[in-house]
């Protein structure tokens, strides 16, 4: 009986030790998770979602290695080793699925590694890509996500600080559109969505804390209003917020609308409004004082949030008459939505042709920039184009493109991403691909200047040195 005892006890301290869920969730497949090979080269996803019976063919397609807007940061700049560390969502040589690729760019030597093959994914869906966050001693957190409940989503760490050669599975779990931000006095604060988590909801705005990234509080719901939201969040501080959309009923997603904010500066234990009012979550009424812009019926889609220079909010969004691709649900408008202190002040940036061309906002003190595919791109009326800078020198009532950063591309640059205290040399990182036909998709990068670099397709050596793309020499054949 005593053995018995003891072989419990040495087994539940096993058990512990082991990766912990903070949720229910699937279990792995029986295949090696954490697979920490090297690839010889950065090749993204391609991906398209609901066929159209029309010339553009999709809702929306491409190059979605850094998508969607929903999963934030995949890059994050790291002083203490002058490097930025990044993920994506890449792809075998040979096949089009999923795998989660991490890797950096070094600003003294101003090369890229092999990327380091993290785990396969097991299907083809964009929606699973990983999104990536640093902890205060320099360990690197790769957030795997999954579209809705049919795959399990994980969380693993790599075993040495600043290093990529190998990680670890931390958490086995499900979450879908991972936003996780590091404080440096608190740890994680992780908005996500769980599908179904509130009976009629169909995607409910959630977060968890963590002090350590192994141990986290239960899932507390934001946001669960009619058919339920998407969002885009941010950290300053020790304030979160969290911009979000509307599903609504009967409808759902494809009539997303209206916008809506909510903050907290206690790491999630109260919320309220950006005018400091109070308020009890989840938000169930869309009449609540959390609304920012009422959308007239328009379609909101969300791509940004920052915080200007007396922290206060600022949300990019772009909004439309309808979901589906092409012309007749034109204008399609970039829009800012800033909270100046006293009230919620609109502005028209500038125009694009798709619902889902994917831009980044950068506040730097004066200037407020967009980098966004805002041109016309090869397959005009589809996700993407090519690739603009636009400056604000009024906190964003006027917007001046200021550079063509991308132009004759062969394929439309889809879903600018802004690193997590972006360095001037690695300012914005994206992928491209075919709008109306399954194709290859690269990986770029630009700097502040707007000068645009791809990174290797295929490495001969460990380290290589990524290559400038000019705009005026940039088109190729479609292979």
């Amino acid at each position: 009986m005593k053995k018995l005892i003891l072989f419990a006890a040495a087994f539940l301290l096993f058990v512990n030790s082991r990766a912990e869920t903070f949720a229910p969730g699937p279990a792995a497949d029986n295949e090696p998770l954490i697979r920490n090979t090297r690839l010889d080269g950065y090749l993204g996803i391609w991906y398209f979602n609901e066929k159209l019976d029309n010339e553009y063919v999709y809702k929306y397609s491409g190059g979605l290695g850094t998508y969607c807007a929903k999963h934030q940061p995949f890059a994050v700049f790291a002083p203490a080793v002058n490097k930025t560390f990044f993920c994506y969502g890449g792809r075998y040589k040979g096949r089009n699925s999923l795998v989660h690729a991490v890797s950096y760019f070094d600003h003294y030597t101003g090369q890229v590694p092999r990327p380091t093959l993290l785990l396969d994914k097991g299907t083809t869906d964009a929606h699973d890509n990983p999104v990536i966050s640093l902890d205060r001693e320099g360990y690197i957190w790769i957030f795997s996500s999954s579209h809705g409940t049919g795959r399990p989503s994980y969380v693993s760490r790599s075993r040495k600080p600043y290093d990529i050669d190998e990680f670890e599975l931390k958490v086995t779990t499900n979450f879908s559109y991972p936003q996780p931000w590091f404080s440096g006095g608190k740890g994680f604060f992780f908005f996500h969505t769980r599908y179904n988590f509130i009976e009629g909801c169909d995607r409910t705005l959630c977060f968890i804390t963590s002090p350590d990234g192994i141990s986290w509080s239960e899932p507390k719901a934001v946001a669960a209003m009619e058919r339920g939201h998407y969002q885009v969040s941010g950290i300053i501080g020790n304030k979160v917020g969290t911009a979000f959309n509307v599903h609504p009923r009967p409808e759902g997603l494809n009539w997303r609308t209206d916008l809506y904010y909510l903050e907290s500066t206690d790491f999630g234990r109260t919320w309220q409004t950006v005018d400091g009012r109070p308020v009890e979550i989840p938000l169930r009424n869309r009449g609540d004082d959390a609304l920012v812009y009422d959308a007239g019926g328009l379609n909101v889609y969300l791509k940004d949030i920052n915080f200007d220079a007396s922290g206060n909010p600022v949300i990019l969004v772009l909004t439309s008459r309808g979901y589906a691709s092409g012309p007749d649900n034109g204008p399609r408008t970039w829009t800012i939505l800033h909270w100046n202190g006293k009230k919620w002040r609109a502005s028209e940036a500038f125009l694009s042709d798709n619902n889902y061309d994917m831009g980044s906002l950068y506040l730097e003190g004066g200037t407020w920039v967009i980098v966004a595919p805002s041109g016309t791109g090869p397959q005009p009326y589809n996700p993407g184009g090519e690739v603009q800078m636009w400056e604000s020198r009024d906190q964003g009532i006027n917007w001046n493109k200021v550079r063509d950063m991308t132009s004759d591309s062969p394929r439309n640059h889809t879903f600018i991403r802004r690193p997590v205290g972006a360095h001037p040399d690695f300012y914005a990182f994206w992928a491209d691909g075919h709008g109306r036909m399954p194709s290859e998709s690269r990986l770029y990068f630009a700097n502040r200047k707007g000068e645009v670099f791809q990174l290797p397709v295929r490495m001969d050596a460990d380290f290589e040195k990524p290559s400038r793309v000019l705009p005026d020499v940039s088109r190729r054949t479609i292979p």
